[in-house]
């Protein structure tokens, strides 16, 4: 009975299933202070930059790639960065 499965299903092509290529596919992101010896700067806005939204909200570190270590550190320098008027607080 299993062996006719188009005929059980009327005449669409049995569907195959997928599997998980987002899983298979997943590479891990890399934290860019780590690979590159360096940590994150107030004084150096363009870098911070890509940690924030175009809105200005701090990114995720599931987003960025960033380890938790870094990720704190680049957190504090945003906003040391905001105080100083390096980076706005939002855009409008």
């Amino acid at each position: 009975m299993r062996e006719d499965n188009n005929a059980t299903q009327g005449d669409r092509p049995q569907k195959e299933r997928r599997s998980n290529n987002r899983r298979n596919n997943f590479r891990k992101k890399v934290c860019r202070f780590c690979a590159q010896h360096t940590e994150p700067d107030y004084k150096n806005p363009e870098q911070l930059r890509r940690y924030t939204t175009e809105r200005g909200k701090i990114l995720p570190a599931r987003i960025t790639g960033n380890c938790a270590k870094h990720q704190r550190a680049v957190a504090n320098e945003i906003k040391k960065a905001r105080v100083l008027a390096y980076l706005p607080f939002e855009k409008k």
